[in-house]
């Protein structure tokens, strides 16, 4: 049974939280991390790495004590140090220390003291007024614990796009493998590109469905068939991601890929149109009478209700129903369009690649430029750069551009708002900059007014273009600080700044929503990878996806712009 990436990384993760909450070696700690960073961020299988042979201590941050333990998880399935660790601190201890505003080092407080072991236990104590007596927690710090323990409790479980990936593209190769398979598509949120995911619904066109069902619950990573008929499966997988199949025939094929995609809503919208033409639309076809009259694709569905093709990443009923009738649907951007990437890190600060190797990778790509924008100074974390080193930095990039001819590299920073909205590098230096990502990298909890008042107090500096990850969240991690963002966006249209769509897919931020809000309000937005290795350049699919959600076009992308367009556009006014 192939291990996926993502279930290496959290297998390592988990072992870096259990061994702070053990107060282990810092240095010890932060490699498990980095090597869970590294290996959830790769675009190849490690465990096909391991199958070919491949020296894994190659790897950015992985040596070779780490390399034998990613071999021993993809040839076991587990790891017996984490297995070791795990029997000295029981429950779910390392999940805690996930919660926002607790951390390890208070998890093991609250352990030791009130021996608290899972988000149960957490949640009675905070209940019962317990954890606000301990040192270092208080009332606020309770109140917040107890927010986060309900929020878990009552949310339906979901996984990042990208970890989905990683198990739908297996599944879908083992379908079309078997034959008498015509067709395979994941439909559901995964194809509407939705950020995280509930479970996947696979739909296979096929004359002939029992084999394809034998076959699919014999699939390796199915931990338990809930059910199994002719033309309908349900599996658990060893991750506990349920998968569900179902066979169609190809007259019915595009009705069910259109039914089964949705979203609900939508759905409800067409059915709506196809009731007052005197229609019934469900996932069998389109029926006038008893007579199916359309059904083999989802064009000539959404055809006979007098709509053209939505595509699936709108299908959400904000207004793409009404736009289509009026012919007023976007054109939504693809990767095609892409001609730069205006977000990236190299190893002078937390990247594992020279900038030259960054630069060579960006142009496999066809990109005409690349912006590399590490850490200012005040990442200690990410050995941000100085004054003196982000001026090296500089000479250093002219004389590689002296190197390369139609690509260009250009001067950059990921430059802090400090906590009063002035920025953390001198006026003197970011001039010298080709352009700016500016971001939040501390003091999340601040007040709405104050932390939107702080951003756009940044973007009154001359040199700001790009406001970085706006929200600051991480998907299923930490959720996003308080800002106004029609107000930020606002004052970023009127000051000629940009907004960044982050495609870290534990990112992808800006969310749809606040896209299609850039879109009405007329700012524009740089999709960027905020790639620290090359192989995270491929991420600009999940930010083209999140683009493509809230209807931007390609006018709508500040790097669809050539070099020439996109350095009149940096210029402030």
């Amino acid at each position: 049974m192939a291990v996926h990436n993502a279930e290496i990384a959290e297998i390592f993760g988990r072992l870096a939280e259990l061994l702070e909450i053990q107060g282990a070696n810092p240095f010890r700690i932060r490699a498990y991390r980095k090597a869970a960073q590294t290996i959830e961020g790769l675009s190849h299988s490690v465990t096909s790495m391991v199958t070919e042979g491949a020296d894994l201590s190659k790897l950015p941050g992985i040596g070779k004590d780490l390399a034998s333990k990613i071999q021993e998880i993809v040839e076991t399935g587990h790891l017996s140090l984490l297995d070791q660790v795990s029997s000295q601190l029981p429950g779910q201890l390392a999940e805690l220390a996930k919660i926002p505003t607790l951390g390890p080092k208070r998890v093991k407080m609250l352990y030791d003291t009130l021996g608290i072991q899972d988000l149960k236990g957490l949640a009675k104590a905070a209940q019962a007024g317990q954890i606000r007596q301990l040192h270092g927690f208080g009332k606020k710090i309770e109140e917040k614990i107890l927010a986060e323990t309900d929020r878990r409790s009552t949310s339906e479980k979901r996984i990042k796009l990208h970890t989905a990936e990683e198990f739908a593209e297996p599944i879908l190769e083992f379908l079309k493998g078997i034959h008498g398979v015509q067709e395979a598509i994941v439909a559901g949120s995964y194809r509407r590109k939705k950020d995280t995911i509930g479970d996947l619904d696979i739909l296979v066109s096929c004359q002939n469905g029992k084999p394809i069902m034998d076959r699919f619950v014999a699939y390796d990573e199915v931990k338990t068939v809930v059910s199994k008929g002719h033309t309908r499966a349900t599996v658990v997988l060893q991750s506990d991601l349920q998968v569900d199949l179902r066979v169609v025939p190809e007259e019915s094929y595009g009705a069910a890929l259109q039914y089964f995609t949705g979203s609900k809503a939508h759905n409800i919208a067409v059915r709506s149109l196809a009731i007052k033409k005197g229609l019934k639309i469900n996932e069998y076809g389109v029926f006038r009478g008893e007579t199916r009259i359309a059904g083999r694709t989802e064009k000539e569905v959404y055809a006979q209700v007098g709509l053209p093709y939505v595509e699936p990443e709108l299908r959400e009923n904000w207004g793409e129903v009404e736009a289509g009738l009026h012919h007023a649907l976007p054109k939504l951007v693809t990767i095609n369009d892409i001609r730069g990437d205006l977000h990236v890190h190299s190893k002078a600060s937390d990247g594992h690649f020279s900038i030259r190797d960054m630069a060579l990778a960006a142009q496999e790509k066809g990109y005409e430029y690349l912006a590399i924008c590490d850490h200012s100074q005040r990442v200690t974390i990410a050995h941000g750069l100085d004054a003196t080193r982000l001026a090296a930095q500089i000479k250093e990039i002219d004389r590689l551009n002296h190197t390369f001819k139609g690509f260009t590299i250009l001067k950059g920073a990921e430059v802090d708002i400090l906590e009063d909205g002035l920025l953390d590098l001198s006026d003197d230096l970011l001039q010298r900059l080709d352009l700016t990502v500016c971001a939040i990298h501390y003091k999340f909890n601040l007040p709405r007014a104050k932390q939107t008042e702080r951003i756009i107090r940044a973007m009154d500096n001359p040199y700001f273009s790009i406001l970085a990850h706006p929200t600051g969240r991480m998907l299923n991690e930490r959720e996003p600080y308080e800002i106004d963002m029609e107000q930020i966006m606002a004052a970023a249209l009127e000051r000629g700044c940009y907004l960044e769509v982050n495609a870290q897919p534990v990112r992808l931020d800006l969310t749809d929503l606040h896209c299609k809000m850039a879109k009405d309000i007329g700012v524009k937005v740089a999709i960027s990878t905020d790639a620290h290795r090359t192989t995270d350049l491929d991420f600009m699919r999940f930010g083209i996806g999140q683009a493509r959600r809230g209807w931007l076009e390609s006018g709508d992308i500040l790097n669809t712009s050539s070099l020439n367009a996109l350095k009149k556009k940096l210029i402030r006014s």
